[in-house]
C-alpha cells in the first residue's frame, strides 16, 4: 500500500472521529437557551420569571426586563420591534416600581400559563396583580403578559395615594 493510501485513510478515519464528535456534542447540548448576544434568557420557574422582572423594573432596567418578557417563542427581543420593546418595558417598568413585593397565589392558566398573584406595595399603596407566565425554548419561563390596569396609580405616584382597591 502506498504512502498516499495510508494518508488518505487516516485522515478520512480523523475525519470521521471529528465528525461523529461534532454530531455527539449537538445531540447533548438539548436546547439551548442562549441568544445571540450570549446571555441566557428566560427563568427555570414561573416564579423566578416574575421575581427578576420585577427586580428589574425597580432598577429601570430594561435590559434585565428583557431577559424574561417574551412568548412560547422565546424573549421578546428576539422577535420584537427593538425600540417598540423598549418603549414598553420602559412603562412597564414605571407601573411596576414598588417598595414591596410578594407572591400570594400561582394557577395554572389557559393554554400553558401559569398566573402569579402578586401584592405590590409603593408607600401607603398595596395592589394585587395578575403576572401571566408561559413556557419558550429550552424549557425557560418567560412573563408574557401582566395586568397593569391594578397598578395604574402606581406610576407617577410616589405612594401618597389612598391604601387598599
Amino acid at each position: 500500500m502506498s504512502f498516499i493510501r495510508v494518508a488518505e485513510r487516516v485522515f478520512l478515519a480523523s475525519l470521521k472521529s471529528a465528525a461523529a464528535l461534532v454530531f455527539l456534542a449537538a445531540c447533548a447540548s438539548g436546547p439551548q437557551t442562549v441568544r445571540n448576544d450570549g446571555s441566557v434568557t428566560g427563568a427555570a420557574a414561573p416564579q423566578l420569571a416574575v421575581d427578576h422582572f420585577l427586580k428589574g423594573a425597580n432598577a429601570k432596567d430594561i435590559q434585565a426586563m428583557g431577559t424574561v418578557f417574551g412568548t412560547k417563542a422565546g424573549p421578546a427581543r428576539e422577535t420584537m420591534d427593538r425600540t417598540e420593546l423598549e418603549k414598553r418595558l420602559i412603562i412597564l417598568s414605571c407601573y411596576f416600581t414598588h417598595d414591596a413585593a410578594r407572591t400570594i397565589g400561582e394557577d395554572r392558566g389557559t393554554d400553558g400559563h401559569r398566573e402569579l398573584r402578586v401584592e405590590l406595595k409603593k408607600g401607603n399603596m398595596t395592589r394585587v396583580t395578575t403576572f401571566y407566565t408561559i413556557q419558550g425554548p429550552g424549557s425557560r419561563w418567560y412573563v408574557d403578559n401582566i395586568d397593569i390596569a391594578s397598578v395604574r396609580d402606581f406610576c407617577g405616584n410616589p405612594g401618597t395615594g389612598r391604601s387598599g382597591r
